[in-house]
């Protein structure tokens, strides 16, 4: 490492000198906004005799499902089929490894923007045969505005902290010397933010519809914090 000469203008510290000091201080903010985002996770099965069969229904209620899905429209933003699987299912007792059925499954993944369609396709999606629905998971989008607004938030603390510390030395800020960002993220990510919907049993295929579910979306937390520093008027101590 090259040190400064001795005529060098530049101080020898990195915290500031008498005729420069420095303040480092750290600003937060912490938000509570509403969601813009819901996630469901379906589970579509089947169980069959023979292979074949089990494969015929899992494709055929999944086929039902992505019809079901896809008949809102505008309301759901993003559809997905994720693991798909056909298993033996082996007798429990007796020799030998006999087959006794097969099992199928296939997992979904929907994202809704409208909540007031969310309660009712989740209902449908829960009465179909051997359906199951998970979440709702609530989430923001990546480039949410909460996320810039509580980044915007952070740095106006940051400045009005350094500011109080200046005014209690009698003095003023002269200059910002860094502004480091050290992360703004959503508290709730997806799939490990809580809120599971009461319904989440596989359906029966029930005659009459179910009255769609009540669901209330869970407010999103977004925290942004910065570490800045600052150099001040020489203060008269």
């Amino acid at each position: 490492m090259t040190l400064p000469a001795a005529d060098d203008p530049r101080p020898a510290v990195p915290y500031g000198t008498p005729d420069a000091p420095r303040i480092a201080v750290r600003g937060e903010a912490r938000l509570e906004v509403d969601p813009e985002i819901a996630r469901i996770g379906i589970t579509v099965a089947s169980r069959g005799r023979d292979r074949r069969a089990a494969l015929d229904d899992l494709t055929r209620r999944n086929a039902a499902a992505l019809d079901l899905v896809k008949s809102y429209g505008d309301a759901v933003e993003h559809l997905e089929t994720g693991a798909f699987s056909i298993s033996p299912e082996l007798r429990e007792k007796g020799r030998g490894e006999r087959v006794h059925a097969y099992l199928g499954r296939v997992h979904l993944t929907a994202e809704l923007t409208d909540f007031t369609a969310l309660g009712e396709l989740t209902t449908r999606l829960a009465d179909l045969e051997l359906t199951r629905v998970d979440g709702p998971w609530w989430a923001l989008r990546p480039d949410s505005p909460a996320h810039r607004e509580a980044r915007q938030q952070a740095v106006k603390e940051a400045v009005q902290r350094a500011r109080e510390y200046a005014e209690a030395l009698g003095t003023s800020l002269a200059a910002l010397v860094e502004l480091a960002d050290i992360g703004a993220e959503d508290a709730q990510p997806y799939p490990q933010a809580p809120g599971r919907m009461r319904s989440m049993a596989y359906g029966g295929g029930a005659e009459d519809t179910a009255p769609a579910l009540d669901l209330e979306p869970q407010r999103q937390k977004v925290h942004a914090a910065v570490n800045a520093r600052f150099t001040m008027h020489p203060p008269r101590i």
